[in-house]
């Protein structure tokens, strides 16, 4: 199948990849542009993974109020450069990053940072809900780490659906700017305070 000129230019506008890249991954994909977006997104998060441990020492707090002062966030998103903290696409990460964080009000960044008792709680709430269903141990266990899973989603920011594209999670979103620009990229804080919230 042949790739036309304007099959790259619309992957590349909704990837941000370079040209080159764009026509491999449609002549792989046989002209599906669905398909060159998966495989691109593959090969930008296995070269994400590789930058994961550089350090971060520059970045940007953005900011973002909503409900007329209602509900307010903070997030604290870190890369290696001055140049690259100041791109329109690092920028519009912050932004869409204090954004999802104001409509889905995580507990933490990361899993690692959940306070282990809470997530012992969880468990034993979740263990209790699952008992009710009279299945044996090994079955009630599997249950319980399957809803354990779920909840993380739903709690842990890097791992909740993007609100502005839930065919992603918010880590795939950041792994994505990472491939584009070619650093390594941090959410350190979110902050999200709420009107009536925490009183």
């Amino acid at each position: 199948m042949s790739i036309d000129a304007n099959m790259v230019k619309e992957l590349r506008a909704k990837t941000g990849a370079g040209i080159m890249d764009c026509k491999r991954a449609l002549a792989e994909s046989e002209g599906s542009v669905k398909d060159a977006i998966a495989a691109l997104r593959k090969k930008g998060l296995a070269s994400a993974d590789k930058k994961a441990g550089r350090a971060t020492k520059e970045g940007l707090i953005g900011s973002y109020i909503h409900g007329k002062g209602k509900i307010g966030v903070l997030v604290e998103v870190a890369c290696e450069t001055d140049f690259v903290a100041r791109t329109d696409d690092f920028q519009a990460l912050v932004r869409d990053l204090a954004m999802h964080v104001a409509a889905s009000d995580p507990l933490a960044v990361s899993r690692d940072e959940l306070d282990p008792a809470l997530i012992e709680a969880e468990r034993e709430m979740l263990m209790a809900q699952a008992a009710e269903m009279g299945k044996p141990a090994h079955v009630l266990e599997k249950i319980v780490e399957g809803r354990l899973e779920k909840w993380y989603g739903e709690r842990v920011l890097l791992e909740q659906e993007f609100v502005k594209d839930p065919d992603q999670t918010v880590e795939d979103v950041v792994k994505g700017v990472i491939a584009k620009l070619g650093e390594n990229i941090r959410v350190k804080r979110v902050v999200r305070f709420a009107i009536g919230e925490g009183s």
